[in-house]
């Protein structure tokens, strides 16, 4: 896979799909790590004279027609603003995206300047399963540039046209985002160094079965965490309460844990939870062992006994993988648990890597700081399919040779 140092682009309008689906309040970005993380592509095309036409998704706009998304939102106004000011120059935002003013847009850029076209979902085609569809829209934004720079790992796992499609259209390279992704997760999957600790969390085990399956040829302990964990429970004849319960799931987790404790393949479940009386910042909450925990409450994060089985389980491994957060972080009374997962990797010396979506946004706003791991990487779903052995298409794309 090239890389954009083996592009000649001074003077010539390079079409950046990058991965700034931040986080919004309002028209407030609550997270800025996604535009960060882009910094060092866009700055380094800009630095040797390329014209820098940003093509980048926010949200999933309602609707089945241009109009109708568009009028919903969100639009990258803010990321525009906000790129501009961490660049201290300005980035001017196209009012559509592959439209006369996206032309016009991409034709007024000098050498050295940067662009950006609106939210690459307003087009109903660039999600379309449609072929076709995809491949129209994709021909429209082919004809805005001279190059492709695929950096938008978070989206690489995604048949869509400005990932998929568009990369054939024109000589392309892969981004510094995108590299030091793919050079980490080889790294994961490629003899690790041992012991390898698997940390899982997030709401529901559907969504990361697969990983856990695949995983369990190659991850010495796996460690399950957060709302997933409450299935895990269940299947081993726990109360959970009102706990995130996929029932429907429990034979699929039975035979994960079966099949765990056949290869040797350690897999740790939480010993005591915190039951809260409801889902707020406030709900009173208190303590409960696994065997104990009361029908009529919610658990909203993992008990000290946990965290510290986490912690325990964490100290001496060489290579981690981290995703998904163990407790509601964003509520300060159910933070804990997420916080000693956080703590405990962070002292490691070894491989660490955060997994991206909900796990890096928590490491943020919890305060740590971003060298306490070798690596965050900004997506989470592209991160878990790769680990699972599936193909990413967009890496598939950036790989075939032009």
């Amino acid at each position: 896979m090239r890389g954009i140092d083996d592009l000649e682009v001074r003077g010539r309008v390079v079409l950046l799909r990058a991965d700034l689906n931040v986080p919004l309040d309002g028209a407030a970005i609550t997270d800025d790590g996604r535009i960060r993380a882009s910094l060092p592509t866009i700055t380094k095309l800009a630095a040797r004279g390329a014209r820098v036409l940003i093509c980048a998704h926010l949200g999933r706009p309602k609707g089945t027609s241009y109009a109708e998304r568009a009028a919903a939102g969100p639009s990258l106004e803010p990321v525009a603003g906000r790129l501009g000011e961490l660049l201290g120059a300005e980035v001017t935002l196209a009012g559509d995206v592959a439209g006369t003013d996206a032309a016009a847009v991409a034709a007024g850029l000098a050498d050295g300047q940067i662009g950006m076209l609106e939210n690459v979902r307003f087009e109903p085609a660039e999600t379309s399963k449609d072929d076709g569809q995809r491949a129209e829209l994709a021909a429209r934004l082919a004809a805005l540039a001279q190059l492709y720079v695929g950096d938008g790992f978070g989206a690489m796992h995604r048949r869509h046209a400005s990932v998929y499609d568009l990369p054939g259209l024109l000589p392309h390279a892969a981004g510094y985002l995108v590299l030091a992704e793919v050079a980490v997760l080889r790294r994961l999957t490629q003899d690790p160094a041992r012991p390898y600790v698997v940390v899982l969390g997030g709401a529901k085990p559907s969504d990361k079965l697969a990983v856990i399956e695949n995983l369990l040829d190659k991850a010495d302990r796996l460690l399950i965490v957060g709302g997933m964990s409450y299935t895990f429970l269940k299947a081993q004849g726990h109360e959970v309460g009102h706990s995130l319960l996929e029932a429907d799931r429990i034979p699929q987790v039975s035979a994960v844990l079966a099949e765990g404790a056949r290869r040797g393949v350690e897999i740790v479940l939480p010993v005591d939870l915190v039951g809260a009386t409801g889902y707020a910042p406030d709900a009173e909450h208190e303590v409960f062992p696994v065997t104990g925990f009361p029908s009529d409450r919610e658990s909203l994060d993992m008990g000290p006994a946990t965290r510290a089985l986490l912690a325990d389980k964490l100290a001496d491994a060489q290579t981690v993988f981290w995703n998904g957060p163990a407790g509601v972080f964003e509520f300060p009374a159910f933070a804990n648990g997420t916080r000693a997962v956080a703590e405990a990797i962070s002292h490691l010396s070894g491989l660490t890597v955060v997994g991206g979506g909900d796990s890096a946004a928590a490491v943020r706003a919890l305060g740590f700081s971003g060298s306490s791991f070798t690596h965050i990487s900004t997506g989470g779903g592209a991160s878990l399919e790769y680990l699972e052995g599936r193909e990413l298409p967009g890496l598939a794309a950036l790989e075939d040779a032009r």
